[in-house]
């Protein structure tokens, strides 16, 4: 049993237009000190705010929009994108290659650290929060900056944390407090964590891979990966990654995680995920075929429950948008929201 809970830790470890929208306080605080003591330097066309929560807490926001007069001359209007990571990381890991590549293709990006990660603030107590309220603040940031229907893409548990937010906003729909969660066009859910959460993921691995089982339980419930090089590129990234990259990045992820994003017990008992009616939200469940953490099984889980086929990327690990071949994640979802039928005359 001891074995059964060291791993299941790891796993669970990280990686509205109501009255508040029409507050008085300002929607973002432009300029704050640095919470990483490695801060992750910007690229050019992108910059950072913090974006004020009802609590008070700063969430760190880092946007990079289509250039307007390429929008101009499209002559349409597609879709903003949300990104939100999993465990141990934050805004950053898709400002590196992904926000640049979407941005270029048409679409304004914007990349928001949880709450006690990254550059955001912490809340008080020992966890960042919970499923619910984690997907609260991405609903109050959507209500308080966007002026469309989004498209919503998590990563691992970021992944899990949107699956909690389409879950509220069918449930508000059906109750009829549709102000409470904003509407999207869309939500990719890349290697993400199942409904179910990691139990099935658990005993797989437990019974199917025990030496994978033990470097994984090693790398991320001990955080090995943080001085192990060999370890953290097992972990997240793809063998040809070269090390360089993965030393850089093993050293913005010490930094991006100062709490656990969940009380485990609590996440438990809060999962499943409540299923959903058949609903007009088009979703990708994309995965990764050399993924270290989240097995095929998993995504299947997740392709079944919202009842479309997922897609398996060759060559690329758990971390896509920070792989050698990130482009190959990236070509996929563009695709498929070049093929959503949101956009809209200017």
């Amino acid at each position: 049993m001891a074995a059964v809970l060291s791993l299941h830790t790891l796993f669970l470890l990280p990686s509205n237009r109501s009255s508040q929208a029409i507050s008085t306080k300002p929607r973002a605080v432009l300029s704050q000190a640095n919470k990483m003591r490695v801060p992750y330097v910007l690229r050019q066309g992108q910059s950072r705010l913090f974006h004020k929560l009802p609590s008070g807490l700063n969430m760190e926001v880092i946007v990079q929009k289509e250039d307007p007069y390429e929008k101009k001359k499209r002559n349409t209007e597609n879709p903003p994108l949300v990104f939100f990571h999993g465990s141990y990381h934050a805004a950053w890991c898709w400002a590196e290659h992904w926000l640049p590549f979407f941005s270029n293709s048409g679409y304004d990006c914007y990349a928001v650290s949880l709450l006690g990660q990254g550059e955001s603030d912490a809340p008080a107590g020992s966890v960042a929060g919970t499923l619910q309220t984690h997907a609260g603040d991405i609903a109050n940031f959507i209500n308080r900056n966007l002026k469309s229907p989004p498209v919503l893409l998590g990563h691992s548990f970021g992944g899990l944390i949107i699956q909690s937010y389409i879950a509220n906003l069918k449930n508000d729909q059906l109750l009829g407090t549709r102000n409470l969660y904003p509407e999207l066009t869309g939500a990719a859910l890349v290697c993400s964590v199942p409904p179910s959460g990691n139990s099935g993921l658990v005993w797989r691995y437990l019974f199917t891979k025990p030496i994978a089982a033990y470097k994984v339980t090693r790398s991320l419930a001990a955080k090995a990966f943080q001085t192990s090089l060999p370890l953290c590129k097992e972990t997240f990234f793809s063998a040809t990654m070269e090390d360089q990259l993965v030393l850089r990045y093993q050293e913005l992820m010490k930094e991006s995680s100062r709490m656990p994003l969940f009380d485990l017990r609590k996440l438990n008992a809060s999962l499943p995920v409540p299923s959903v009616p058949k609903s007009s939200i088009e979703i990708l469940v994309l995965g990764a075929k050399d993924d270290f953490i989240v097995d095929m099984e998993g995504l299947k889980e997740t392709g079944k429950f919202y009842g479309v086929s997922p897609v398996c990327i060759e060559g690329v690990a758990h971390d896509m948008m920070l792989d050698c071949s990130w482009e190959k994640g990236a070509k996929v979802i563009l695709s498929w929201l070049n093929g959503l039928k949101q956009n809209v005359p200017l």
